[in-house]
């Protein structure tokens, strides 16, 4: 079975085998996992919204899952530093501006689904919305914190920014929360009293909390040590699994 492909004009003459070889040598499966995942939530919006599969209000259905994936997918760019941190798979830092890009497509299009499918882009009652709704302002700032961060995400700006461009991407450690709170907000449910639609916003903000504390320095020799002595414990298990059989 062969697998032909153009290259320069012409079919790819090279096994099946090999040309996949090389496509996961050049698309690694992570990397194919995390398009997949982030393309094919729109491509299910799209599909439940021409084919009528949504809520009996799909206008909210869409700005609610735009929204939630948004989130998500921030949340897994956050989780890529104490991953590789514990597990040592660099890979992931590749991934990282990725999933920051994705987070922020999406946010994009939760915003523009608010202010167009809601709203017909009546700026004056879209306003008026915002400042009577303080889980709105919420929103506009984590996404106004987003723009710059998405802007300035491609390697040319590292160069132009120098040490500045750091001290900016760090400002996602104080957009988390926020984002967090905008999506807790929204729900119908009250975190303080444990009352309503709670659980994804709890498990968000905990999440959210715990990578934050995974960025004090401490905190992260302390896992860094805890994978090493565990390793460690394995090697020395092997060894003398070795020696004894």
């Amino acid at each position: 079975m062969r697998f032909s492909r153009p290259v320069h004009g012409r079919e790819d003459p090279r096994p099946y085998e090999i040309q996949m070889k090389d496509f996961f040598k050049r698309y690694t499966p992570l990397q194919i996992a995390m398009h997949v995942y982030a393309w094919s939530v729109l491509v299910f919006l799209i599909f439940d919204f021409f084919t009528g599969n949504l809520s009996a209000n799909p206008i909210q259905e869409l700005e609610q899952r735009t929204g939630r994936h948004a989130i998500t997918l921030l949340v897994l760019s956050l989780a890529c530093t104490p991953l590789n941190t514990f597990f040592k798979w660099p890979e992931l830092l590749k991934r990282r501006r990725a999933l920051g890009l994705y987070a922020f497509m999406y946010a994009t299009i939760h915003v523009l689904i608010y202010m167009d499918l809601d709203y017909g882009l009546a700026w004056s009652f879209i306003v008026q919305d915002v400042i009577q709704k303080p889980r709105l302002i919420v929103g506009a700032i984590a996404f106004l914190m987003l723009i710059p961060l998405a802007w300035t995400s491609f390697d040319i700006w590292k160069k132009r920014l120098g040490k500045n461009w750091k001290r900016l991407h760090q400002s996602i450690y104080v957009l988390a929360p926020i984002v967090v709170l905008h999506y807790a907000w929204s729900k119908k449910g009250d975190l303080f009293h444990l009352q309503g639609e709670i659980v994804r916003p709890l498990i968000y903000g905990l999440i959210v909390i715990l990578f934050l504390i995974f960025r004090i320095p401490k905190v992260r020799k302390a896992i860094a040590s805890l994978r090493d002595r565990i390793i460690g414990l394995f090697r020395k298990r092997g060894t003398l699994h070795q020696v004894g059989s």
